[in-house]
């Protein structure tokens, strides 16, 4: 095809029009004829195998965005040689055509990131009572947004390279302005230590998603790894979000980091009078009836005495954090009523020992003696 040929033939079709305007229309309708040539693709491919593969239906949604964008510049490539455009109008729209085929990498790259983690998750969609996926998806999550950051960055620079202002100030300011490139670099320090710290988590894994934490004085989980921080879900329900930094600096209780299985504590003080061997083994029946014990630790002991009361700590296992709690409540419930209503005599009570006041006979007042003078009434 002679392209010249072609293009004074347009001219002369048209030469009564401004060419500027003529450009411009030519340019809108390959982009509107582009979309409609999208629209009319995916109905097609839908429409012959929608049904008999899912998968495709998906994978059309998912790049949606990126196969517009890359027939809309494919159209633009054909139809800019042949628009009577001057130089003014022509290497602005070109220079907006480089950089628009930039972010066109860049998303596509981002969006084969994001289809491969997805696809690489959909085999650890249990999370909550499996170790092993806790720790893929963990791994998975960071690395993706820390690759996507790292994509997104790329193609902004190679976008502002494009134009010559941009490229010399960022040389010159890299090359002598010492001063400001320290300033630069000490803004960048939190996202850039994140960005590391994030890495560092992915690969020690010092917490995973969905592990039970205790963090600044506040029980829950974690929701969601980002690139620069943490989102806690915490136990009534509120959202706590901590930088990632903050995980490698500062400690900070993981009660899941090498099982979800804990250890719940009871504790409860009884009278000196109280039947301990009895209450043990009412405990060891009431936690096997229980739906929430994960059958491995069931004890009792007494931990300490002091001169009313002695303390006696239940130790139950759950399967997760959540459970530990409910079966915890479940047994101070049940033990405190098995307390009052089997063996009210192991209730905590006062002591006292009454003596004669020694006003006189027959006087009928008596005062009571505190505890710790028990003994020294005694030797008397």
């Amino acid at each position: 095809m002679d392209w010249q040929a072609l293009t004074a033939d347009i001219d002369g079709m048209f030469g009564w029009i401004p060419s500027w305007f003529v450009g411009l229309t030519l340019v809108a309708g390959a982009i509107l004829l582009a979309l409609l040539a999208y629209r009319v693709a995916t109905w097609l491919l839908n429409r012959a195998f929608g049904t008999r593969l899912p998968l495709l239906s998906v994978f059309i949604e998912r790049t949606a965005g990126p196969a517009q964008m890359a027939l809309c510049l494919a159209a633009v490539a054909m139809v800019l040689p042949l628009a009577p455009l001057d130089d003014t109008i022509r290497t602005p729209l070109t220079r907006l055509f480089v950089v628009a085929f930039i972010a066109l990498i860049g998303w596509i790259s981002i969006r084969i990131v994001d289809m491969s983690a997805a696809r690489y998750l959909q085999n650890f969609r249990d999370v909550t009572e499996n170790f092993v996926a806790r720790k893929h998806v963990t791994q998975v999550r960071v690395f993706k947004r820390v690759t996507d950051t790292i994509i997104v960055i790329i193609t902004v620079s190679a976008a502002l390279m494009t134009f010559d202002s941009v490229k010399q100030y960022g040389v010159s300011l890299f090359a002598s302005a010492g001063a400001a490139g320290i300033i630069v670099g000490l803004a960048a320090r939190p996202l850039l230590s994140n960005l590391i710290a994030g890495l560092q988590i992915a690969i020690t894994q010092p917490i995973r998603i969905e592990d039970a934490v205790i963090i600044e004085n506040e029980w829950g989980w974690i929701e969601d790894i980002a690139s620069t921080y943490v989102v806690i879900r915490l136990w009534d329900w509120r959202r706590m979000v901590v930088p990632l930094s903050y995980f490698i600096e500062k400690p900070f209780q993981n009660w899941t980091r090498d099982t979800a299985s804990l250890i719940g504590v009871v504790a409860l003080h009884v009278d000196y009078r109280a039947d301990v061997p009895r209450i043990r083994r009412w405990l060891e029946e009431a936690v096997k009836q229980s739906k929430l014990w994960d059958g491995e630790v069931v004890n009792l002991q007494v931990i300490d005495a002091d001169s009313r009361t002695i303390e006696l700590r239940a130790l139950v296992s759950a399967r997760n954090a959540p459970q530990s709690w409910d079966l915890r409540c479940e047994i101070r419930e049940k033990l405190i009523a098995f307390i009052r209503d089997e063996m009210p005599e192991a209730l905590p009570r006062d002591r006292a020992i009454l003596i004669p006041s020694g006003d006189g006979e027959g006087d009928l007042g008596l005062r009571p003696v505190p505890p710790e003078k028990t003994r020294v009434s005694a030797s008397h």
